[in-house]
């Protein structure tokens, strides 16, 4: 009998290859629309759109991405929106004016900066209650669990400085004095180093976190727009480790970061303030959001060109990607 293994193994690698994809879907927080847009990360067709509480901004998905949480800050609540439901489904009363948070590794605690109070709220989710309230700096913004899930980053905008809290004791441990008015974090992937984006600035500064002390900085100078509009707000990092991105706000442009030089290597036109930013599960595609110009710019990472541009709401603030 003739042996047919090669040829089904040929085709049915022929057929793996030609099986489509899951789709993955694309969400921007809308702070003016009161409400999460959704669409089609690939084709960037619009699906619909789920109504939130009062501004929302940050969004993030639950460990196993079945819910999305939005920092919906006027309605001082992080709202739990079911995908499967494509509703709201629950309100966390984490305090007043919620705008940026994170979650503990495993996922059961919620950090959340409240501006108003000065304060970084502990939340447990599953208890639905406050099991801690840690004072931190005036107008406190971005939070950020480090890779351990032993501490957590809170920078305060009023006082220029990244509190650094340990998470077992809540309490802050280290106070650690970065640009003016620092905004958002990003970590390498070996948890060595904690990047801050400070807005009025104009730079980031680079922590090392064994020490907790500034050891470096990166500056901007895009052609064409004075130091005062240089204004870093949004960042990520690639997966590897090797590039940043960086939202330059009222300069309308991302800067391009090589992560081992801390140097800019290019710097790309955007919408107007570009504010948000996300990748797609295999980087190719950066999604950026323009406060301003009320759209999303879609970035090929490769060329590093905008391949569309698409209407996201009236001010849109955070895009996530479901892959």
């Amino acid at each position: 009998m003739r042996d047919n293994t090669p040829l089904i193994a040929i085709l049915m690698a022929a057929l793996l290859v030609t099986l489509p994809t899951a789709a993955a879907d694309l969400y921007v927080s809308s702070e003016k629309d009161d409400a999460v847009h959704v669409f089609d990360a690939a084709t960037l067709d619009r699906k619909g759109s789920i109504p939130t509480g009062e501004r929302p901004r940050h969004l993030q998905l639950s460990p196993d991405g079945q819910l999305l949480y939005v920092a919906a800050s006027e309605h001082n609540a992080v709202q739990v929106i079911d995908l499967v439901k494509g509703a709201v489904v629950r309100d966390l009363d984490v305090g007043e004016d919620p705008e940026l948070f994170d979650l503990s590794v495993d996922g059961k605690l919620m950090f959340v900066s409240n501006e108003d109070d000065g304060q970084l709220t502990i939340f447990d989710i599953e208890a639905g209650e406050t099991v801690a309230k840690v004072d931190v700096g005036e107008e406190p913004e971005g939070v950020l669990v480090s890779p351990d899930g032993l501490h957590v980053y809170v920078a305060s905008e009023v006082a220029n400085m990244v509190h650094v809290i340990d998470i077992a004791k809540r309490e802050v441990v280290a106070n650690i004095v970065a640009g003016n008015r620092p905004r958002r974090f990003a970590i390498t992937p070996d948890g060595a180093e904690l990047w801050v984006t400070n807005e009025l600035s104009g730079d980031v500064s680079i922590i090392d976190t064994g020490a907790n002390e500034v050891v470096g900085s990166v500056k901007f100078a895009p052609k064409g727009f004075r130091a005062e509009d240089v204004t870093p707000v949004g960042i990520l990092m690639d997966a590897a480790g090797k590039r940043a991105y960086i939202t330059l706000g009222r300069a309308n442009h991302f800067a391009v970061i090589d992560i081992e030089s801390r140097k800019p290597t290019d710097y790309v036109l955007v919408g107007k303030r570009a504010w948000g930013l996300a990748l797609n599960g295999n980087e190719s595609r950066l999604y950026i959001t323009n406060g301003l110009s009320d759209d999303l710019s879609v970035v090929d990472t490769q060329s590093l060109r905008v391949i569309k541009s698409v209407p996201a709401g009236r001010v849109p603030h955070t895009p996530l990607v479901r892959n």
